[in-house]
């Protein structure tokens, strides 16, 4: 008998990190895109859990608090990435029951959603 210990249990303790892949990167959509929208995907992807691909929530406020940008200028950069494929907004900002807000839910379309492959939009796009 082995008295190794199974292969997932050396994986609870690693650190959480953001993976881009370099088909990606090496995308004309990406390399179309400047700083503030790269930095804002990646605020984006970071939310993402390994199953929320759709339901992930970030706010124009909270992002451009994050990112320590002006919340009138944070919209511009959603608009951006979603022109260029890498977003889709899945549902808009609205009151809630109960009268509170709920912001927005975001899908990044190079992942899959629900055993639905991901669209992966932005390698079909072309610049003007």
């Amino acid at each position: 008998m082995s008295t190794r210990r199974p292969y997932k249990q050396h994986k609870k303790g690693t650190p959480q990190f953001v993976m881009l892949y370099n088909w990606m990167i090496d995308s004309e959509a990406w390399l179309d895109l400047k700083a503030q929208p790269r930095a804002l995907y990646l605020l984006i992807k970071r939310r993402f859990n390994g199953n929320n691909n759709g339901e992930i929530y970030l706010s124009h406020r909270d992002a451009a608090q994050l990112l320590n940008m002006h919340r009138n200028s944070i919209g511009r950069y959603f608009d951006i990435l979603v022109e260029h494929g890498f977003l889709k907004q899945t549902s808009r900002p609205h009151l809630g029951p109960s009268g509170v807000g709920q912001s927005s839910k975001w899908e990044l379309t190079e992942l899959s959603v629900n055993q639905r492959p991901a669209t992966k939009e932005f390698m079909r796009w072309r610049k003007k």
